[in-house]
């Protein structure tokens, strides 16, 4: 008899351990392009703020919780930029500035995140951007997983921000009329792979 409740603890504490490797293990993530945004904050003879958007966009995410540890890959149209002005767009599509047909996609890739808790709060990585890759840290201003109300499956949504001198990736024409300063904001959701 006593045999027999030792094997069923055994079975039993075998049966939480994997479990809980189970649930410690590295969750992955594809981005969901219809709610992702990538965009920029150029300013505009110092009047004003101009902001462009980008709708494509694909990537993916490696986040491991109990580790708190994980990775991110996102991928960029460059020719989906928009700034709601056609002429501009089209610009900036150019040579002078993205150079779209020379430079088709803009990357970002992580392989570290950093966590506060159990939240990640920043990604550090490089951005190749215009042909010149230079580290870019992410800082997460808001980061939330749950289940997704409509999708009824695991989700994890983020708002990141950077800031990058345009210069450094060679976008440097028009100094006078637009800044050199950058600001970087993704917003993000993410769908968890089964």
């Amino acid at each position: 008899m006593k045999k027999l409740m030792g094997s069923a603890w055994l079975v039993a504490t075998l049966g939480l351990g994997f479990t809980a490797l189970a649930q410690a293990a590295p969750e992955h993530y594809v981005l969901d392009n219809s709610h992702t945004y990538p965009y920029f904050e150029v300013t505009h003879l110092g009047w004003s703020t101009t902001r462009g958007l980008f709708h494509k966009t694909s990537g993916k995410a490696v986040l491991d919780f109990a580790a708190k540890t994980g990775s991110v890959e996102v991928v960029i149209d460059a020719a989906s930029l928009d700034t709601a002005f056609a002429k501009r767009d089209e610009h900036l599509r150019g040579e002078d500035f993205f150079d779209v047909a020379k430079y088709p996609t803009i990357t970002y890739k992580a392989d570290r995140i950093k966590f506060e808790g159990d939240k990640p709060i920043k990604a550090e990585g490089q951005l190749t951007l215009h042909g010149v890759t230079n580290p870019v840290t992410l800082t997460f201003t808001r980061f939330k997983c749950g289940e997704h109300p409509i999708a009824k499956k695991p989700y994890c949504g983020a708002d990141a921000t950077a800031t990058i001198k345009r210069s450094d990736f060679g976008m440097a024409a028009f100094p006078n009329a637009v800044s050199d300063e950058v600001k970087l904001s993704i917003a993000v959701e993410a769908a968890r792979e089964p």
